[in-house]
Parts: C-alpha cells; sequence; structure tokens
C-alpha cells in the first residue's frame, strides 16, 4: 500500500544517520579480522574492502565485544542445547547465523530485524553471494523460501525489515514467522537502544519480557557517559548527526541494570568491557595482544570503561547456569 511504502521512504535525517551507524560497526568488524584480531570468513561478502587502517585499541574494542556477546550467546544456546530461539534486534550486517551454522549451534530459529533499508541490503548480499545463500538452502527443507524486498525467511533463518520503535508491527511480523513465544529465547541487541528515546526502548524491553516466559537479553553500549570522556564521544557522533537519544539509560553499570528490572526481568547484570576484557581467556587475548603493538595503554582502557554488556533475564531457573558460568 501506498501508506506502507511511505514509512519506508528515508526521510529523516536522524534515522539515516543511525542507519550509517551500522556500516561502521560492520567496517570496524572488517577490519579487524582481516588483520587476525578473529575469524569471521563471512564479512568479506558485506564488506568488500578492508577499508582504511582502525586504531589498535578500536580493534581491541571490537575484539572484547564481539568475544563478550559470542560467549554469553553460545552459553545460552549450549544450555537450551538448540532447542531455542534468537532474535538479534538491529542487526545489520551480522554474521552470527552462519557462525553458528559452521559451529553446528544453530537454535531451532534465528531472527534479525532492521531498518527495511538495511535489511534490503542485506537480502541483496545473501541472494548475490553463494557462501551466504548456501547455508540457508542447506537448513531450508519445504519447498519454498519467502524472498522479498525486506524480508526473507527459511526454516532457521528469518530476517524482517521493521522499525523497532513499532513494537505491534514488530510482533505481529514476528508471529507471521514462526516466532515461538514458548521457546527459550535469546535477543540481542549491539549498539540499538542507546539510539532510541527510553521510551521506546522501554517499550522493546517490557515487550520482550511478556512476550517470552524464559529469555535472555544481551545489550552491549555506551556507559559512564556523564564523564568527560563520555560528553566527548557524544559530541563526536553530534557532529555526524547522530543523537544518542536514549543516552540517560547509559549513566552507569546501574542505570544500565535498572532499566530491565524495571521493565520486567527478574535478573539483570552489567560489567563495563574494561572488566569483561581482563576476564577473556588469557591465552587467546596473549595472541590478539601480539598483532598490533599498543602505545598507550591509558586510551584502550578509557574506551573500554564506557562501554559495557548488560544481560537480563527470565525463569531464574532455566538460567541460572548461563550466568554463573559467564561470570
Amino acid at each position: 500500500s501506498m501508506a506502507a511504502r511511505q514509512q519506508f521512504t528515508d526521510s529523516d535525517t536522524a534515522d539515516e544517520a543511525v542507519r550509517a551507524t551500522c556500516d561502521d560497526a560492520s567496517t570496524c568488524k572488517r577490519f579487524a579480522t582481516s588483520k587476525g584480531y578473529w575469524r569471521d570468513p563471512y564479512i568479506q561478502y558485506f564488506i568488500r574492502s578492508v577499508g582504511e587502517r582502525k586504531a589498535p585499541e578500536i580493534n581491541r574494542g571490537y575484539y572484547a565485544r564481539v568475544q563478550g556477546v559470542n560467549h554469553l550467546l553460545d552459553a545460552f544456546i549450549r544450555r537450551a542445547e538448540c532447542n531455542c530461539q534468537v532474535i538479534n534486534l538491529g542487526a545489520g550486517l551480522d554474521t552470527t547465523f552462519w557462525r553458528l551454522k559452521d559451529e553446528n549451534l544453530l537454535p531451532r530459529k534465528f531472527f534479525e530485524v532492521d531498518f527495511p533499508t538495511v535489511v534490503a541490503r542485506k537480502i541483496h548480499h545473501i541472494k548475490t553471494k553463494p557462501p551466504l545463500s548456501r547455508a540457508i538452502i542447506e537448513t531450508h527443507s519445504t519447498d519454498s523460501l519467502l524472498l522479498d524486498a525486506h524480508s526473507l525467511d527459511s526454516d532457521r533463518f528469518c530476517i524482517i525489515g521493521v522499525d523497532l520503535r513499532d513494537i505491534s508491527n514488530l510482533d505481529e511480523k514476528l508471529k507471521k514467522f514462526q516466532l515461538n513465544p514458548e521457546l527459550p529465547t535469546l535477543l540481542l541487541s549491539e549498539c540499538v537502544l542507546v539510539y532510541m528515546t527510553p521510551s521506546h526502548s522501554s517499550n522493546l524491553l517490557h515487550w520482550a519480557a511478556e512476550t517470552f516466559h524464559t529469555a535472555m537479553f544481551i545489550n552491549y553500549e555506551q556507559v559512564n557517559m556523564s564523564d568527560r570522556f563520555g560528553q566527548v564521544m557524544i559530541e563526536n557522533l553530534q557532529r555526524r548527526h547522530c543523537t544518542l537519544a536514549g543516552v540517560e539509560a547509559c549513566q552507569s553499570l546501574e542505570s544500565q541494570r535498572e532499566r530491565f528490572l524495571k521493565n520486567g526481568w527478574e535478573h539483570a547484570d552489567a560489567l563495563d568491557m574494561m572488566t569483561v576484557y581482563s576476564m577473556l581467556p588469557a591465552d587467546d587475548v596473549a595472541r590478539m595482544e601480539r598483532l598490533e603493538f599498543l602505545d598507550e595503554k591509558e586510551l584502550l582502557e578509557q574506551l573500554l570503561q564506557h562501554y559495557s554488556i548488560c544481560w537480563a533475564s527470565r525463569d531464574k531457573l532455566s538460567l541460572d547456569d548461563v550466568t554463573e558460568e559467564s561470570v
């Protein structure tokens, strides 16, 4: 319909700036993997060129982010023995589905949600790159696979173009593509909530808590934003017309946890990335740190102190072990 098409036009420059951050993350990940920080054989199909050099502290920051998030995600899937679903909110050009397939850790179904324009680009890459489409075809047994401009739906993988601020549309589309509220569900958002107003992100967290009785939510984003370093980060983003609409939840680890607890989540924990960095497997960190010389440890520490992983859960019984293992 005309009205629906109107929704998809990119008239809103603020949204456009947020969409650009998806490329930033993928471009940084592409560079770090090209340097050997971690393996990702699939990212090259979404971001062709390695691009200009990124500072070593940026690469180390992404290493910590990827290892930290994957640790929690994989622990959840293992705990559920793959009998679960994953919903990546604001997934961008993320490659996790392909990694999980290669590691025999695919959940029952893996959902990705992002702006329709981002989704359209991702689907185009998948359609045109056999190493990407192969994994979807191999995990799909029924006759027809749904594929249109803003959605892809197969037995094990689904990509939906929808605005996360429109909860009823989100809920409706996920259910249309066989989301099962009875299954243990892991929701993931990386630098997504911070771009939404507190009421929009609260609605999203509340919806998730209401929809799934057994669930975990992993949120990676900025923290400690009230200090000078945080203020500079905000100013740098504003120069690129990127407003951190949800920055008030990023004041402290406590405010990060609080937003979950007041929106229906039973338990919430948060760590800054400096702490996560110090907890990662020492041998792999040593290998990683040899890749590039880092002159100034202080800058890395400051950067890592301004990002966090917060994870929340519902249904203590089945998720207890995951959080115990993780800490």
